[in-house]
């Protein structure tokens, strides 16, 4: 395992995103999967655990206590956590929130803390609460070892806010091969502020919420033609190619895919030409689907409440499963599954418009529902 280029205690440049554990059904946490994972991942050598408030309804923090800090030593693990933004008014509420997620995990400091999911907007809040402030006042007591933030919105916003704030330690952006290019992640000119500002880099959603891994037949032949590894692993091995990346988080559900990234994070190797060149084909044949660029991230879900209740990401999977395999199986599953249990259809959104204000992937949900109220409502 490579030493750390930035932060010498993080071990590897590999980290356990808390963000999709395993769960078992009523969506309760799976602890004895989640048990095993942990125990693989610290057998392993790495030590980096990412969580924050919003993850599983609360759950995650939770589950971070009952399956990693109240099983480990505290030198054996990193963990860092979140501000987010709903869980916060003025300034005299962040201290004692903050507060509560140190109990929450069950731990007296946090390795690193992140100014949460800034964009345009909430930047404004985080502003006016002096958000920034408090968390580097935090840093000063020892209750932070590092202080940054995590980031979706366009790159001239992270340049103003890095501007704004050269104190920030560390950034943690979406970055991946499908959106490297796009106009709405900009994920290649968002590492490029990062770099003009010397900030390391956190990689989310380095597979795009296992977008990257269920790819079409022919983009799936492309890489299985390399006679390498998994779908993922070449994911995983594009988002740690670059200089400034000090840690690629992945968002796990099971050991077979903790595994499988242990595999390939352990003796991490970046892409060779050869397989850059297969990425790149991958990537026109995923753009050419048109398919909605939604990573199942809930936040529409979770940090908003759905006046309807639709499983947003849900519905939007299968729209695009149905475009890319043309099957009965989608319809039946949207009928009985998603809306047969008295959830939302899409076709009953009342266009109020909370899930987007949350999105990190900007996408317009409003409209996009009534395309997925076309293909099944008919």
């Amino acid at each position: 395992m490579l030493p750390n280029p930035f932060f010498p205690e993080i071990h590897g440049n590999f980290g356990f995103g808390c963000m999709r554990l395993p769960e078992q059904e009523g969506g309760c946490i799976d602890y004895d999967e989640f048990c095993l994972m942990v125990d693989a991942f610290i057998a392993a050598g790495f030590n980096y655990f990412d969580t924050a408030h919003g993850y599983h309804g609360g759950k995650s923090e939770i589950a971070i206590a009952d399956c990693v800090s109240s099983r480990y030593d505290r030198s054996q693990f990193l963990l860092t956590n979140k501000l987010t933004d709903p869980f916060f008014h003025k300034q005299e509420d962040i201290r004692p929130f903050f507060e509560q997620q140190l109990a929450w995990c069950k731990v007296d400091y946090f390795d690193f803390y992140l100014m949460h999911a800034q964009d345009r907007n909430n930047y404004v809040k985080f502003k006016q609460c002096k958000a920034y402030e408090t968390a580097w006042q935090l840093k000063e007591e020892g209750k932070i070892r590092h202080f940054g933030l995590s980031f979706h919105d366009k790159h001239e916003v992270l340049d103003m806010i890095l501007t704004e704030h050269p104190e920030v330690e560390v950034v943690q952006i979406q970055f991946n091969y499908a959106d490297y290019e796009t106009d709405t992640v900009e994920s290649r000119k968002v590492y490029e502020v990062c770099a003009k500002h010397h900030k390391p880099v956190i990689v989310m959603e380095p597979v795009k919420g296992g977008s990257l891994v269920n790819l079409p037949s022919r983009a799936n032949q492309i890489l299985r033609d390399l006679h390498g590894g998994s779908n993922a692993s070449y994911a995983m091995r594009f988002a740690g190619s670059f200089p400034m990346m000090t840690m690629v988080l992945s968002g796990m559900s099971n050991l077979q895919q903790m595994e499988d990234n242990i595999h390939t994070m352990l003796d991490f190797k970046p892409l060779d030409e050869r397989e850059m060149k297969a990425i790149q084909k991958v990537c026109d044949i995923i753009n050419a689907q048109d398919l909605i660029p939604c990573t199942s991230c809930r936040y529409c879900i979770e940090e908003s409440t759905c006046p309807k209740e639709i499983l947003i990401p849900e519905l939007f999977s299968a729209k695009n499963q149905h475009d890319t395999f043309h099957n009965w199986n989608t319809t039946f599953y949207y009928n009985s599954v998603l809306t047969g249990s008295g959830r939302g259809k899409a076709s009953e959104c009342i266009q109020c418009g909370k899930c987007e204000k949350v999105c990190p992937q900007h996408l317009p949900i409003r409209e996009l529902l009534k395309t997925v109220a076309k293909t099944f409502e008919r």
